[in-house]
């Protein structure tokens, strides 16, 4: 079976960050996962794009170290599939016929890394290291963005008309004026936007604001 996966024991709350390597090389492919499992990360093994596109990705920091030539699908085209599916992830290449066009092309598609076969283990792990980082930020990110959202849509329509209006600096006689309240409504208002997007300040709701692209500007 071309697929593996090894594991190291962790709490389940929280799972061990995974390495998928994907490389039609079966030797290699069990001297990198050696090679992870001996700092503790999870590894799962696949011989080909298409192997990893019917698996299940982990609910963990992961990353894919991925072979520029692969059976089917190339490393590169593989990339934008990945780029634009639920499964995306930072990737690492490695290839024993590298080019500068080639490095180029999946440095600027956002790859971490582009190793030359043969590399250095440490090479290998300092990469994987960078990846594992960023799509931990990358999964805080997405998780910050959806609580917001979540939040936001616990506004009445008139609260999410002023958030809009005061994130965008108009003062609170300035949005009664255009929306025609009284400035204590608004104010009234403003208070139950704080407290519903549990913002500490102004500046915490504005940010909140720019995140779900609200782009008001002041007139």
């Amino acid at each position: 079976m071309i697929s593996h996966t090894s594991s190291s024991r962790t709490p389940a709350a929280a799972p061990a960050p995974t390495v998928i390597v994907v490389d039609d090389d079966e030797a290699l492919r069990e001297a990198l996962s050696s090679l992870f499992r001996s700092v503790g990360l999870r590894v799962e093994l696949y011989g080909s794009a298409a192997e990893l596109l019917a698996a299940k990705p982990p609910a963990a920091p992961r990353c894919l170290v991925l072979d520029i030539r692969l059976p089917g699908v190339s490393g590169l085209d593989f990339q934008a599939q990945i780029a634009a599916s639920p499964m995306n992830m930072p990737i690492i290449f490695m290839t024993g016929h590298g080019d500068i066009p080639m490095t180029v092309r999946a440095m600027k598609a956002g790859a971490v890394d582009f190793l030359t076969k043969p590399f250095r283990d440490q090479d290998m792990l300092d990469a994987v290291a960078t990846a594992l980082e960023h799509d931990r930020r990358q999964s805080e990110a997405d998780k910050a963005a959806t609580d917001i959202r979540a939040l936001y849509q616990s506004l009445t329509a008139r609260e999410k008309e002023v958030m809009a209006l005061v994130t965008s600096g108009l003062m609170n006689k300035q949005v009664a004026a255009q929306i025609n309240l009284s400035e204590i409504t608004v104010k009234i208002h403003r208070g139950h936007v704080m407290r519903k997007m549990n913002a500490k300040s102004l500046a915490d709701l504005v940010r909140m604001a720019e995140a779900l692209g609200l782009g008001i500007t002041k007139a």
